[in-house]
């Protein structure tokens, strides 16, 4: 049963990100790192295999994380709205609901995997506060700002990097301007680079050796989510508010603006994404090429085709609200968090050492049907769940965290 407070466009797009996350998170659970930004580096080169990758990096990259951004931003102020109308401090619930999350994904990174997403959620999310009595116009004028930014940043680290490259290969290069090319471009995914060796071991052994590394990265990665993740995120965030104070990610607009929106935003990105991936395959999976594709490229395109996906799922969601699909992908997004962090649970028992250890032994075509795996338990379970209880277990820790309070968990 749909609680009168919720929203069904806001659960079942959740529900769409949660999933559509995987198609890229099963690259980092069973692949090491560097497979995820390098198709070369590791999963296979043959013509399936970097079909999914193309496939993969042209429609989802970016995109789902951008989806789930924008969500979180939507969420955020209605958290803040309602908590403010039953005469509370809704800007105090906020952030303390932020801090938990702090915790609990310091958590996820420290104990399961190194591929949170949490922790920079936070981060950002408790920087959004300063938006949330901003106007549509503001909102969208802000959010333009800090992709703006990014996008500079971006360009600029890949610039530098490409001068490091060439000042590192160039013939007479010093001993240390070569070893920190070699570390740099191993950290790009450069295939056959000693991090992809030292992945390999880490995760094929056991979990205390894991726990270990995850515990001596997590400040670095702490900076790296500051310097590189919080500008993008924050946008999407700040999005995601003007898209709710417009109705337009409740679903009240016209099925036909949405189909509208969708088609011109997939007009505008789908071909330069393309042309990127061709870039990426024809350079022959050059390490700079992949890189700055990846990274900074691609990111105009990503921030359209994030506005088209949420389009096109808020068409779908619109003219389809009473079916078994949509309702079942709803329960889905209202154990959002549970779904995430159950994945990470399986998914690194299924690939690590503690586990059944086979990390490092599929290829990118095998890890869909991981992925598909994934999707038909959390489509299984979200719904006769959440007819018995009113929030997945990870929601309802989370709350109960959050409001110092158990909170009740069976349906009467």
């Amino acid at each position: 049963m749909q609680n009168a407070d919720r929203h069904l466009s806001l659960d079942a797009m959740r529900g769409f990100g949660v999933m559509g996350i995987l198609l890229l998170n099963i690259i980092g659970f069973s692949m090491p790192g560097a497979a995820y930004v390098n198709p070369a580096a590791w999963g296979g080169t043959a013509p399936f295999n970097i079909g999914v990758w193309a496939s993969n990096f042209v429609l989802f990259d970016g995109k789902m994380r951008g989806l789930f951004s924008v969500l979180f931003g939507a969420s955020m102020l209605l958290v803040i709205q309602r908590a403010d109308a039953s005469g509370q401090n809704g800007r105090s619930v906020h952030l303390n609901r932020m801090a938990w999350l702090f915790v609990i994904g310091a958590a996820h990174y420290i104990i399961l995997w190194w591929g949170d997403i949490l922790v920079p959620y936070a981060i950002s999310g408790t920087l959004a506060l300063y938006f949330v009595q901003k106007d549509i116009r503001q909102l969208v004028r802000w959010a333009i700002i800090l992709f703006s930014l990014y996008f500079l940043i971006a360009c600029l680290m890949v610039a530098g990097s490409w001068w490091q490259s060439v000042q590192g290969l160039a013939a007479g290069a010093d001993a240390a301007t070569i070893e920190s090319t070699r570390k740099m471009l191993a950290s790009f995914g450069k295939p056959g680079s000693s991090d992809i060796a030292r992945d390999l071991a880490l995760y094929k052994g056991g979990w205390s050796a894991i726990f270990a590394d995850n515990l001596s990265t997590f400040p670095s990665s702490l900076v790296n989510a500051l310097l590189l993740f919080t500008l993008d995120t924050l946008g999407m965030m700040v999005l995601g508010m003007a898209m709710l104070k417009s109705g337009f990610i409740l679903g009240l607009w016209a099925p036909e603006m949405y189909a509208r929106i969708a088609r011109r935003a997939f007009a505008i990105g789908i071909g330069p994404m393309i042309a990127l991936a061709a870039w990426v395959i024809v350079s022959d999976f050059d390490t700079m090429i992949a890189f700055g594709a990846f990274f900074a490229f691609s990111f105009p395109f990503r921030v359209v085709l994030t506005v088209g996906w949420a389009a096109a799922l808020l068409w779908l969601i619109v003219r389809n609200q009473d079916s078994a699909l949509i309702v079942r992908v709803a329960a889905t997004g209202r154990a959002a968090f549970s779904n995430y962090l159950g994945t990470t649970l399986v998914m690194t028992f299924i690939f690590y050492g503690w586990g059944l250890g086979l990390f490092g032994q599929i290829d990118r075509v095998t890890a869909m049907v991981f992925v598909l795996g994934a999707w038909g338990i959390m489509l299984l379970w979200s719904k006769p769940w959440l007819e018995r209880f009113r929030f997945g277990p990870a929601e309802w820790l989370w709350r109960s965290l959050a409001r110092r309070k158990v909170q009740p968990m069976r349906l009467r």
